[in-house]
């Protein structure tokens, strides 16, 4: 029997945010998609199994923030893309959104976990190397609006180090600190 240690958090294992966002996510996917509005979906999420174990209070902050900020955070998300925005998966796209509201109304939450929670989803949610492409726009909507933060945070160094090209020429080499 092999005792060691998955990559995948077990569900029992996950936050009450991470569950919010997760829940979140599908929400905004419904929203993208099906053109639902954000009541209707709040209603049919809140009713699905495992609800009751997510943070209801940062679940609503994200689907309705998301949603009635939609315009706004797509105009910050376009100009890093390399792609027009309508080609992005409507996964990416709502992570990314989570992402952006995460950074500008929940400065509760260190922009390096909104960093990796958002990356998580992307792998569980998304593509195959989507998760790389939101690595590389948050990691320079961070830097964008979370400044000073970032540059409080010392430097970390070693692991594996990998660069994503974005819309703007340059490259980004993803944190090797992101937590686990």
């Amino acid at each position: 029997m092999n005792n060691a240690p998955t990559k995948t958090r077990k569900a029992a294992e996950k936050s009450t945010r991470t569950r919010a966002r997760e829940f979140a996510l599908q929400a905004i996917y419904q929203h993208m998609v099906g053109r639902n509005t954000a009541s209707d979906i709040d209603a049919f999420t809140r009713d699905l199994a495992g609800f009751h174990k997510a943070d209801s209070v940062h679940y609503d902050a994200l689907l309705h923030g998301c949603v009635a900020e939609a315009h706004a955070l797509d105009t910050l998300i376009t100009p890093l893309l390399d792609r027009p925005l309508v080609e992005l998966s409507p996964i990416e796209r709502g992570v990314l959104w989570i992402g952006v509201y995460e950074f500008q109304h929940c400065p509760d939450v260190p922009w390096r976990v909104v960093l990796n929670e958002c990356i998580e989803l992307a792998k569980s949610f998304g593509g195959t190397d989507g998760h790389k492409y939101v690595n590389g726009v948050l990691h320079q909507l961070a830097a964008q609006l979370r400044p000073v933060e970032m540059a409080a945070a010392p430097a970390k160094t070693g692991g594996r180090k990998s660069t994503v090209a974005v819309a703007s020429g340059a490259t980004v080499t993803p944190a090797a600190d992101d937590p686990a």
